[in-house]
């Protein structure tokens, strides 16, 4: 493990708080809400995700620097599933686009905190139990089934939110930016704005059971788990605002983060007889992401296509033909 002075942590985390009031500010308001401001901005994280491996390579050497790339792509990888449940949150409880930004910036804040949490734990637990890393490795495989089995596409409600909805003194009305109001009678109830917060951050425990020790199974070094999950994370909403339109429509998606989830449950766990380097599993990883967002493109265009023939063979002959079946999702922004 690498031996990183006090200073290197206060310094990161200087960092990261800076990106963070970056990010709040830049997009105060109505601005940056547009497609193209938000693949601006999605560059703008990726990139800085990136060069701090650069500089992760060139501080602690080569295999540091691969390391911190291939975990920096899983938990990439791992986070187009938290899109999905941000859709769910904000379509299921009308949260309005102007109010998404404050949840979403403190929703990433809360999950840097979890996040780092669950690593130090797992780290320490690792350090003195090797067995824990074929626990780590049987709840990715798991979590890998249970994603191939069911698209988070079609979810129509999110269960954390329906928990807390059912337990908490809530009002239906959005109030502003506000998260807890006083009603006529004095009593203090959340806002929907509360409850869609607070179920991000649920939800972010519960995919950080999966997508910590995802991992894991590239490196143990803390210093390089968390850095990667931090800048995976930062990158959060502009990749939301960026995806919001279109990943309802990515069919396939969800069999290739089953696809990483199972790789990296199975690197695990047979870590001790079959060693994948860290460049090769960055490989493997972006072959199945980009595999299944490919073939999601490719059976739209192509049921796009026969649709349109339909349409024109049916203008020519005077018939009115009905049009072919579309997959309805119900986080389709």
């Amino acid at each position: 493990m690498l031996n990183i002075p006090t200073w290197v942590w206060v310094v990161f985390w200087a960092v990261i708080l800076a990106l963070l009031v970056v990010d709040l500010v830049a997009h105060r308001g109505r601005h940056g809400e547009s497609h193209k401001a938000a693949v601006i901005w999605t560059g703008v994280w990726i990139s800085a995700g990136l060069l701090f491996g650069a500089l992760v390579w060139r501080i602690f050497g080569t295999q540091a620097g691969h390391e911190y790339l291939a975990a920096y792509f899983i938990e990439k990888s791992l986070s187009l599933d938290n899109v999905f449940v941000f859709l769910v949150i904000f379509r299921s409880l009308g949260v309005p686009s102007k109010a998404q930004h404050n949840v979403l910036f403190l929703g990433i804040f809360g999950a840097l905190v979890f996040r780092a949490l669950f690593i130090f734990l797992g780290a320490a637990a690792l350090e003195r139990w090797h067995w824990v890393a074929y626990v780590f490795g049987g709840i990715l495989l798991v979590t890998a089934w249970r994603v191939f089995r069911e698209d988070p596409a079609v979810q129509v409600e999110n269960k954390a939110v329906r928990w807390l909805a059912h337990r908490m003194p809530v009002t239906h009305e959005f109030h502003g930016k506000k998260f807890i109001v006083r009603l006529e009678n004095g009593r203090r109830v959340a806002t929907p704005l509360l409850l869609a917060l607070l179920g991000l951050e649920l939800t972010d425990i519960l995919f950080a059971v999966d997508s910590v020790p995802a991992a894991f199974s590239v490196t143990q070094d803390t210093f390089i788990i968390y850095s990667s999950n931090a800048f995976a994370i930062l990158g959060l909403r502009a990749l939301y605002l960026l995806l919001a339109g279109t990943v309802g429509q990515l069919r396939y998606l969800h069999y290739g983060l089953a696809g990483v989830l199972a790789f990296a449950g199975l690197k695990m766990v047979l870590e001790p007889w079959l060693h994948v380097p860290p460049l090769t599993s960055v490989a493997i990883i972006a072959v199945l992401i980009i595999g299944s967002v490919w073939a999601s493109r490719r059976v739209q265009k192509r049921e796009a296509l026969s649709r349109a023939r339909l349409d024109e063979a049916g203008r020519g002959d005077g018939v009115e033909r009905p049009r072919g079946p579309t997959r309805h999702t119900e986080v389709e922004a």
